[in-house]
């Protein structure tokens, strides 16, 4: 998504659409290093933890680029559920995911689908600075 680095970026006083020549979208974390790699763009941005997995495995892409900056730390990647939910389906969810144990490899493929290594109990007001984003976006009111 571009919700978070446009953000950061204005925040920075760097409007994408007035001073990039342009902005384009790769579909994927892993496809915008490749690009960049490659020259087909000259700069791009994607989650922390695909590029530290892209360096883990040696990536021959992520070896080609560098990272300019990073963000501030931010809650991402939620699970959420209707406010209606019936509280014990809700507890059942939660505990599930909660429950999930790396050591066991079929928990670990599940995991990794998600690129986790463990699944933490959140609150709403972690996402208020998304929601600042979005609203600095003009997404939501």
């Amino acid at each position: 998504g571009s919700l978070m680095p446009r953000y950061f970026l204005l925040q920075a006083g760097i409007d994408p659409e007035k001073d990039f020549k342009s902005v384009a979208f790769s579909g994927a974390h892993d496809a915008t290093v490749a690009f960049v790699a490659a020259a087909r763009a000259e700069a791009g941005v994607l989650n922390a933890s695909v590029w530290d997995k892209l360096v883990e495995s040696k990536n021959p892409n992520a070896a080609k680029v560098r990272v300019l900056a990073t963000t501030p730390t931010y809650y991402d990647y939620n699970w959420t559920v209707r406010p209606g939910m019936d509280p014990a389906l809700r507890k059942k969810l939660t505990d599930a995911f909660l429950a999930l144990d790396p050591a066991d490899p079929a928990q670990k493929e599940i995991m990794a689908l998600q690129r986790a290594s463990k699944f933490i109990p959140t609150k709403s007001s972690n996402y208020d600075g998304i929601e600042a984003a979005a609203k600095s976006a003009g997404l939501v009111k």
